[in-house]
């Protein structure tokens, strides 16, 4: 794989996707635009590139970040577009309840978790896109360590680790009433076990909230 295969984005079609929690037995149809999205999370090298750090406890260029918050992940959206002449989607706040997209914005973004959903399906409406240890690092397989970017297939949309390697942040408020200003989380990690890594698989966490399972990948919303 290119060393900034990571840096590529794949054109994702619009079309419906329907979500659904185990917990509250809900489910819910969403409707879509055409988005982009990165191929894989992004990587240390590309967020140290941006920022100028590396967080989290492994190293490696091609592994993918981690230790990484739903706040550092929103400011690294904002500081690659302003690198990259664009306009930033968020803006600067300290304060999670007044961050609000600017939806003119030309900039980079978390994906909601309808669009992670839609792009983890890639068309496909099993619980996976592939043979779980082909497309995957999860428990059975990883050897409880975090594994470089693109390193099982990708899915049929050319989305690698979309499912384990590290879960993802997402755009969306898990459940304001019940748990506040809690995050959503998909995509299953390296430490878990094969029932967590499925497209529907939702997890929530304080956006604060920095682990050695948890990164991101960026998105951008097609042209108008």
């Amino acid at each position: 794989m290119n060393m900034r295969v990571e840096a590529r984005m794949v054109a994702v079609p619009g079309g419906r996707v329907t979500l659904s929690d185990r917990r509250t037995r809900r489910s819910w149809p969403v409707d879509l635009a055409p988005f982009r999205l990165a191929a894989t999370p992004v990587t240390q090298e590309w967020y140290a590139e941006v920022t100028g750090g590396r967080p989290g406890t492994a190293r490696g260029d091609r592994l993918p970040v981690e230790g990484v918050s739903w706040w550092d992940a929103v400011r690294f959206c904002d500081a690659l577009s302003v690198g990259e002449g664009l306009t930033p989607v968020y803006g600067a706040h300290d304060d999670v309840t007044a961050v609000e997209p600017d939806p003119a914005a030309d900039g980079y973004r978390l994906p909601t978790e309808a669009e992670w959903e839609h792009a983890c399906r890639a068309g496909t409406t099993g619980a996976r896109y592939g043979s779980l240890d082909e497309i995957a690092w999860h428990r059975g397989n990883s050897g409880e360590r975090l594994h470089e970017v693109g390193g099982r297939l990708p899915n049929a949309w050319g989305l690698y680790d979309m499912l384990g390697n590290v879960w993802e942040w997402c755009w969306d408020v898990y459940d304001a009433e019940v748990y506040g200003s809690y995050r959503v989380l998909r995509g299953g990690g390296w430490f878990d076990e094969r029932w967590s890594c499925r497209a529907s698989v939702r997890r929530r966490s304080h956006p604060t909230f920095r682990i050695d399972d948890v990164g991101f990948r960026v998105a951008r919303s097609a042209p108008r």
